[in-house]
Formats: structure tokens, C-alpha cells, sequence
């Protein structure tokens, strides 16, 4: 309860100093833009630019306002007279002040079990640079680091937070054929699936995304992008992307690297024999194409779709309603062993010594499966009283994913957990074989509130997930509860902003020596967390 009263403590001075800062862009000498419709992912984030309009020549300098103005959509050189060729960059980072409980055996430096902490970690440290030197061409490059905490996300990301990798997150090269298609190829986000699976992180309703929405991140995907090509356009009402993408290998090791790994041994020396669990991993051998496409159709303001991301929650600056549909498809991107599936002694030693390759072997009895995933969305966003600047905002989604018999993945964001226990820290079943509803709202409240220096926006969100493979002694199948509320503070709209956000978490770790059949405990138990989160982007 002291961490906890520490935490809460910290949480409303750093909010009060926040309440207190004012951020004063340099005043456009036209009238500003629109604020930004969209940024990156767990992940990133960007605005869409829209086309500046020189100043007139010889006009007076505009005096520095007293009040903070849009700032627009990123930190714009204009590189022809009229703006229509022009640099644009785009940096920010997402800080979190953080008290977590930990799930059970969670161990915090080599040796040292911890209950809980306060720590902080980097979420997102990113840079975008974005150029249009020609109508009909596009290029952008993104980078940057994610999740860097003081015992992971470093350049060991498991064991060591020290030096993360700064890494590509996308490089593409756009070409527009015409009004109602472009085509592009590159490290890209253009994303199926899902609305919030193509989201910006910079605009997010709740403080963060579920993770579920990125399904197979970091498994064959680079940090939910992909090698690959696009094609994307509007055609009247409807808004579509289609991609082709390669199948990252898995680089597995350990474990699930040979088709022991995809059973249970009993027994020793010539006694021994493997039994297959009938539990899907992915494929260290998967290298067919991924194929993804989203498609929504937008009954109201139509949004922009310059570049893949999504917006969150547009503050009353649009009326938006859109329904929306996606698919993501990667044949044999799962394999498994069925339990009728027995390795004696000789099989274990050679499986084991052939290590990958041995998923050749049919007598291995590993069997492939598809990776199929699909969803059903639905995106509200609008102003409910533009005199007090109230604004509501709702979004809703359904996934159907399989991943092949009985799989189940757990993923925590800045996890505060040291060590590869995939239960450790805040982890939760971010993935599986199964069903996942997920919804959140949110209610901008009367600009009157605090004054003109700062905005509220409380939030909810709840995530309720249903995998096969989560079953307890008794064989019973555990649901996945999470919720989320909070509130964002805004300075400057989304580009100055606090949120503070607490968690209600579900901890499915399991005590030593728990038979390999269960992957649930059968009393959940549910642990906190508080977050401060401080983001700026210019």
C-alpha cells in the first residue's frame, strides 16, 4: 500500500506541473492546420500533412500568440515556393511513471523475487522523416525504440534495459496511379485485420493499445510491420488496403526448435518416450507469404488515408462513423504434435541432434496449420457540443483467430520482469486460438472545466478473450478479463498530453513443478497497475 501511496502521489504533482505548462509552437503565417489525423504503433505514430499554402510576400510578421495554436502535422520544410514539395518530420516519446504488482514468481534482477515496484520505463522513442517532391511520389522512414525499462528492452531485451536497439520501423515508397489506388512497397504498417491493428500511437483514446490487435508481433512480423507491397485507395465511400507480405522467420531456439520441444517427456534413458501436447507454435520453418487487407466504409467526414494510421480519438474536430472488416492469412505458419504423436528413446536423440530439420520427418508426427485471423469493427467519433467543446468517442471490435490447436501467448508491455518467463511482470494472454471482444469510450468534457490550458477526457476500455488453450486442472477453459480507466490531460491537444491510466490485470502465472497439461491456474488472481504516461510529438 506505501508503493502503492507513492505512486498515487507522484501521479498528481507531475499532473498538477503538467496542468501548468502551456507548449507555444511557432505560429503558422497561415492559418494553422487541422491537428494531426494519425500517427504510428506497440506499437507508433504520425500525423497526416496536409498541403501548406505559401505566405503572401511582403506580409507583416504575426505577433506571438498568448494562448497555445494547433501545431499541425509535424515540423514542415517547404522545399518549392508553394509547399507543394516539402520535408516533414515528426519526433516524440512516451514516458511512463508506473506502480506495478507483479504476477507470482516474478523475479526483478537474477535471484530476486519482487512483489512490486515503481519504476519507469520508455514506451516509444521515435522519428519519422516524410517527403513529397512530387505529386504522385511518397516516401517515408521511420525509426526508433520501444520499451526500454531498467531490467529489459535493451540490447538483450529480456535481461538487460541498456542500449536498445534503434531499428527501422518502416521505409516505404508510395506511387499513385490514379484517384482511386497508390501502390507501395517497403518495411510498411499498411496493415490488415483490424482499425485498431492500423492504429497510430500517438492518438490513442485509452493510454495504450490491448496488444491483442497486434496478434503476431515480433513472432513473423518486424514490430507489427512487414516486408512487402500495398495497394490502397478510396473508391466513393469505401476505404481499402491489400498487402503481400513476407513471413518473417521465427528464429526460434531452445524449446520449440526441434519436435521434442512440441511435447512432454517422461521417463529416462531407453525409457523414455515424447508425447506431443496438440499445442500449435509457430513454424521455424513458415516462409510462405502473408496476405492482409482491411476495408471500412465511412458514412460520415471522411478521414485521411496519406499514410496507415488510424486515429484514436479526434477531440471534436470530426464527425465520424465507420464500419469496418479484415482478414489476415499466412499458410503453415503454425506447427503442432498431436498427442497420438509418441517419440521413443532413439526418436528423442534424433530429433533433438537434427534439431530443426527434423520438422521434416513425418515419423516426427509434427503437423502444420494456417494462421487465419479475422475481425469486424466499428468506429464513433463526434462532437457533442461545439460551444463547450464536448466530444464522444466509441470503438468496438471482434476477433476470430486461429493459430492452430490450443495456442496461447502472453506478451507485457515495458515488461518490469526480469528473465524469459513468458508469465512474468504485467504479462497477460495477449494472443491464442479463440475469440477477443474489445471496447472502449470516451467523453471529452466541457472546456470550462480547468480553463483553456487543459483538457479531460476519462476513458474505459474492457477486453474479455476466450482461448482454447487456457485451461485450468479440470480442463475448464479461463477467460481473459482486463480493464482499463483513466483519463487524458491535454496542454496542447494530442501533442502535449498526460495520461493516467490503472489497470485491473489478470495473473496467469503458475505455481512450480504444475503439470505441463494446465496453461491456467484455477483461482485468477488479479493485480494493479498505475501509469503515468508523458507524451509530447512534434
Amino acid at each position: 500500500m506505501r508503493n502503492i501511496r507513492y505512486a498515487l502521489t507522484l501521479s498528481a504533482l507531475l499532473s498538477a506541473a503538467g496542468a501548468g505548462a502551456q507548449v507555444l509552437p511557432t505560429p503558422p503565417a497561415t492559418p494553422p492546420t487541422p491537428a494531426p489525423s494519425g500517427t504510428n504503433p506497440l506499437p507508433s505514430a504520425q500525423p497526416t500533412p496536409s498541403a501548406p499554402v505559401a505566405p503572401p510576400a511582403g506580409s507583416a510578421a504575426t505577433p506571438t500568440p498568448t494562448e497555445s495554436v494547433p501545431y499541425g502535422a509535424g515540423m514542415k520544410v517547404n522545399i518549392s515556393p508553394d509547399g507543394s514539395k516539402y520535408l516533414r518530420f515528426i519526433s516524440w516519446h512516451q514516458v511512463w511513471t508506473r506502480y506495478t504488482e507483479n504476477n507470482s514468481n516474478t523475479l526483478r534482477a537474477p535471484g530476486k523475487p519482487q512483489s512490486d515496484q515503481l519504476d519507469f520505463a520508455l514506451r516509444r522513442s521515435r522519428l519519422i522523416v516524410l517527403a513529397q517532391l512530387n505529386p504522385r511520389f511518397l516516401i517515408y522512414t521511420h525509426i526508433g525504440i520501444n520499451n526500454q525499462t531498467a531490467v529489459s528492452g535493451g540490447v538483450a531485451p529480456a535481461v538487460d534495459g541498456k542500449k536498445p536497439q534503434l531499428f527501422i520501423h518502416e521505409a516505404v515508397v508510395e506511387y499513385k496511379v490514379n484517384k482511386y489506388m497508390s501502390l507501395g512497397a517497403g518495411m510498411h504498417y499498411q496493415n490488415g485485420l483490424s482499425r485498431l491493428t492500423r492504429s497510430s500511437t500517438l492518438n490513442f483514446l485509452t493510454m495504450d493499445a490491448p496488444l491483442t490487435n497486434w496478434p503476431v508481433i515480433e513472432a513473423i512480423d518486424q514490430f507489427a510491420r512487414g516486408i512487402g507491397a500495398y495497394a490502397k485507395g478510396r473508391v466513393g465511400k469505401l476505404d481499402y488496403v491489400l498487402s503481400v507480405n513476407e513471413s518473417f522467420l521465427t528464429n526460434q531456439a531452445g524449446a520449440f526448435s526441434t519436435p521434442v520441444g512440441l511435447g512432454v517427456t517422461t521417463g529416462t534413458g531407453s525409457a523414455a518416450i515424447n508425447r506431443g501436447t496438440n499445442t500449435a507454435q509457430y513454424n521455424p520453418q513458415g516462409t510462405k507469404h502473408i496476405y492482409q487487407g482491411y476495408v471500412s466504409y465511412e458514412l460520415l467526414d471522411q478521414e485521411s488515408n496519406l499514410i496507415p494510421f488510424n486515429v484514436g480519438t479526434y477531440l471534436g474536430t470530426k464527425r465520424v462513423l465507420n464500419f469496418g472488416g479484415g482478414f489476415f492469412y499466412n499458410q503453415d505458419g503454425m506447427v503442432s504434435r498431436g498427442t497420438s504423436s509418441v517419440l521413443d528413446a532413439t526418436g528423442i536423440t534424433a530429433a533433438s541432434a537434427a534439431g530443426i530439420p527434423a520438422y521434416n520427418n513425418a515419423a516426427n508426427g509434427t503437423q502444420t496449420h494456417d494462421i487465419g485471423l479475422w475481425s469486424l469493427d466499428a468506429f464513433f467519433d463526434t462532437p457533442v457540443n461545439k460551444e463547450t467543446g464536448t466530444a464522444f468517442t466509441f470503438y468496438g471490435v471482434y476477433y476470430n483467430y486461429d493459430f492452430g490447436p490450443n495456442h496461447v501467448r502472453f506478451i507485457g508491455a515495458s515488461n518490469p520482469g526480469y528473465g524469459t518467463d513468458p508469465r512474468r511482470g504485467n504479462a497477460v494472454p495477449q494472443s491464442g486460438t479463440g475469440q477477443v471482444g474489445f471496447v472502449e469510450t470516451g467523453f471529452l468534457l466541457p472546456k470550462s472545466l480547468l480553463g483553456p490550458k487543459v483538457r479531460v477526457q476519462p476513458y474505459v476500455s474492457h477486453q474479455l478473450a476466450s482461448y482454447e488453450g487456457l485451461r485450468a486442472a479440470s480442463g475448464e477453459q479461463r477467460n481473459v478479463n482486463i480493464t482499463d480507466l483513466g483519463a487524458n490531460f491535454y496542454l496542447d491537444g494530442h501533442n502535449a498530453k498526460f495520461t493516467l491510466n490503472y489497470r485491473n490485470r489478470p495473473d496467469f502465472s503458475l505455481p512450480a513443478g504444475t503439470a505441463a497439461t494446465v496453461t491456467a491456474p484455477s483461482d485468477i488472481r488479479y493485480r494493479p497497475e498505475i501509469t503515468l504516461q508523458t507524451q509530447i510529438f512534434l
